[in-house]
């Protein structure tokens, strides 16, 4: 009887050597002249573990990792195609406390099969949304995802809703749906573990949504440093159009909906939907003035729906599931789960789903398990490069949309970036400058000219100028940048200034105080 050996086929996996780990054991059972089934998998999400082997056996997969290729021959002759014991097992992988005590809803099919079998997608719960708000009037499914009280999960936190509704309601023929998959905070893997590991997910939330707001074409914007998921998704996108989950009679229904995948162009400012939405159109990615908002004059001047990947991943559970039930996990106006990555200077690095209310204490040390250097954890980054920095003394705070507001703090796309007490926050406050004046699309002037004048203003309080005088002057620029910039590029870089500098004010103190 053939085992199942399965062995990831994500980046990190990937760029830690998984495919010729994967070939070595292949080489290793053909020498042994055991039967065994290689299946590629996405990501469990312990990144400090990848390459994470499992081998499936009678009481459930057991796991290995991290695993080397010079690891493969002894793991073989401890038994490995038995669930021997090794250094290097973990044990059954589901009860792992890493995994077993996590929530997971979207990520529950991730590193558990062939993400391209929509056999085993549709076995583990997959397709049942599409098949539910097919059996709806397109209103209904507009309702249900309004009552779930989703909210974008790419940074503003916008409720979903919202905006199905603006698009549903919007009297033109022509609309389209465009998932913005140009993940670039610091950080952030999520989008690209879904759909390195469960791409029909995706596909399905995107049908949904056309079916929902009456659009007919859709379009994956996809950053072009993630080519592992480019082969998946291509692959996912024929098999979906073969089974009929794309085209003109999705399922027999008479509906049709067609997706095509789109390579970004490089760019930060991409991430922002209006500049995704220009270079889509083959222009620059500049930032586009609001109003019109894109709901109304998107893409090519139609109707147009942008969500991030994990919001159109959440849809098909709210339609299977129901907006109720959906909205019945999580705190307040926080509902659903959320994907929290934890990465940086962090022992056990990877990605954690529970619902919202938990506090980033436990995700940092209960789940990461402190720094990877063993020193005290000084700050943690949420939000991206240009969100706030937290001081350990303020990890209790409950990671929801409302509780982090309270502290001037954006839960954006869920990164987590932690420093220990090494970090210098003058240089990160520093480093926010930098990014946004190489990222900037350079349309408006605060953002353009205001992060190099505030490069500028770090760098004298570097050398010791006067910090009083420096500081004045820096509130104004914030100020400026925060009330003048086109976009959240420039509008939100004072953030993480202001974060800096508030938390940790030693670090910007030379032979004066910030007053």
């Amino acid at each position: 009887m053939s085992v199942h050996i399965y062995i990831p086929r994500d980046s990190v996996a990937a760029a830690l050597g998984a495919d010729e780990i994967a070939e070595a054991v292949a080489a290793a059972a053909r020498s042994a002249g055991r039967d065994i089934e290689i299946v590629r998998t996405g990501s469990r999400g312990m990144a400090w573990l990848e390459p994470l082997i499992e081998v499936e056996c009678e009481g459930g997969r057991i796991g290995y990792g991290p695993v080397g290729e010079g690891d493969v021959a002894s793991l073989v002759a401890a038994g490995l195609f038995d669930g021997g014991k090794h250094d290097l097992c973990i044990g059954p992988v589901e009860a792992h406390p890493y995994i077993a005590s996590q929530q997971r809803q979207m990520f529950r099919r991730c590193g558990i099969n062939d993400p391209l079998d929509l056999a085993a997608y549709e076995h583990g719960g997959g397709l049942a949304g599409l098949k539910k708000a097919l059996s709806l009037a397109s209103e209904d499914v507009v309702e249900d995802v309004m009552t779930s009280g989703l909210r974008g999960r790419g940074g503003a936190a916008f409720p979903a809703g919202i905006k199905w509704r603006t698009v549903a309601a919007a009297e033109e023929i022509q609309k389209y749906i465009v998932c913005n998959a140009d993940e670039g905070d610091s950080g952030t893997f999520a989008d690209r573990m879904i759909m390195e590991g469960d791409p029909f997910l995706l596909i399905e939330g995107m049908v949904i949504a056309g079916i929902a707001t009456g659009a007919t074409e859709g379009v994956i914007y996809l950053r072009s440093e993630y080519p592992i998921a480019k082969d998946i998704l291509e692959t996912a996108l024929m098999a979906a159009e073969k089974a009929g989950i794309l085209g003109d009679d999705i399922l027999g229904s008479g509906k049709s909906f067609t997706l095509t995948l789109f390579i970004g162009a490089g760019a930060y400012i991409c991430g922002e939907e209006t500049s995704l939405l220009e270079s889509l159109e083959g222009k620059p990615g500049l930032v586009r003035a609001k109003p019109p908002i894109p709901a109304l004059e998107g893409l090519h001047g139609k109707p147009t729906l942008v969500h991030n990947v994990l919001s159109l991943c959440a849809v098909p559970d709210i339609l299977a599931l129901g907006g109720a039930d959906y909205a019945a996990k999580g705190v307040g106006r926080s509902s659903g789960t959320m994907p929290f990555q934890l990465a940086g200077n962090i022992k056990q690095g990877g990605l954690i789903e529970v619902p919202f209310g938990i506090s980033l204490a436990e995700l940092i040390e209960t789940y990461g398990g402190g720094s990877r250097s063993g020193r005290p954890v000084k700050a943690a980054q949420v939000g991206g490069p240009l969100g706030a920095y937290i001081p350990a003394d303020k990890f209790d705070v409950a990671m929801t949309y409302e509780a982090l507001m309270d502290m001037g703090v954006g839960l954006g796309h869920g990164g987590i970036v932690v420093f220990d007490d090494t970090t210098d926050l003058h240089a990160q406050a520093r480093y926010a400058f930098e990014f946004c004046a190489l990222e900037s699309c350079g349309k408006c002037t605060p953002c353009r000219i205001g992060s190099v004048r505030g490069m500028e203003l770090m760098d004298q309080v570097k050398a010791g100028g006067s910090l009083a005088e420096s500081k004045l002057l820096l509130d104004e620029l914030l100020e400026v940048m925060e009330d003048g910039s086109l976009c959240a590029m420039g509008g939100m870089t004072p953030i993480s200034i202001r974060s800096a500098i508030e938390n940790f004010p030693a670090d910007f103190e030379q032979d004066g105080e910030m007053s």
